[in-house]
């Protein structure tokens, strides 16, 4: 008797320290999750012992190939984080069918946007779902230009951003751009705003280690057969760790050239 309850401890500590665990972290969408739940290693029962929601144990039917974890029940809102942990016997993987429905959409309402005299975009939601980034685009050289991504809130309420532009001579264009797991990036509209500001130079054009501009600019360098070499917004670039050749350059709205000696 005292073999067979050693025995008995001893396949409990294993289970215990060798058995695995899916964590899904997301916010909730007002559907639930679908499990497959496969057999145990050992033949005996199914994969899956224990289903948590925010470490609430579920009471959820896991005795089964297939069940459904019902998140109605917690009486979340739509937007709510949770965080779902799926544990299960080793040697087997159970699956989850749709792990979609708890991942951050992007349904964000704008009401306002616009860029002031300081030149920072500021712009307002609501409806957010989820907490996504917004990336920050400025359409110049014939295409945009990521200029920088702020962390969205996620709130369904009312949301205020903004974020410090650098508008280049002349009308410019602004834009707000966001990714959730579909991959298909949902724009704001275009917005305008014209800077007073002369047009940018440069010189020289046959320059050996320093390119100057007449005020700081954004700038993107590419060789001969158009790989970006350098970009950034400066009122000079030290180009002296490039090779001799001819450049493309890309400087407030204009696209250049220059050879380096």
């Amino acid at each position: 008797m005292k073999k067979l309850f050693i025995s008995l401890l001893f396949l409990t500590l294993a289970i215990t320290s060798f058995s695995g665990e899916i964590v899904l972290k997301g916010v909730y969408q007002g559907q639930n999750l679908f499990i497959m739940n496969p057999f145990a290693a050992s033949g005996v029962g199914f994969c899956i012992y224990e289903v948590t929601v925010n470490e609430n144990v579920t009471t959820d039917e896991i005795n089964s190939s297939a069940f459904e974890i019902d998140l109605s029940v917690y009486q979340f809102k739509i937007g709510d984080k949770i965080i779902i942990k799926i544990k299960h016997k080793e040697n087997c993987t159970p699956k989850v069918l749709n792990p979609e429905v708890i991942k951050p959409k992007s349904t964000y309402h704008i009401t306002s946007i616009n860029v002031d005299r300081k030149a920072l975009l500021r712009w307002t939601t609501t409806k957010e779902t989820g907490s996504l980034p917004y990336t920050v685009e400025q359409f110049r050289w014939n295409k945009w230009v990521k200029i920088t991504k702020i962390a969205g809130k996620g709130k369904r309420g009312i949301n205020n951003y903004s974020a410090k532009v650098k508008p280049h001579s002349g009308n410019n264009k602004f834009r707000i751009k966001q990714i959730d797991y579909t991959k298909k990036p949902r724009y704001s509209k275009d917005v305008n705003f014209r800077s007073l500001k002369p047009p940018v130079t440069f010189s020289p054009l046959k320059p050996t280690t320093e390119i100057v501009f007449s005020r700081e600019t954004m700038y993107e360098i590419y060789d001969y057969y158009g790989n970006l070499i350098l970009k950034g917004y400066d009122a000079k670039i030290d180009i002296s760790g490039l090779i001799k050749g001819s450049y493309f350059l890309n400087y407030d709205t204009k696209t250049g050239n220059f050879k380096k000696k």
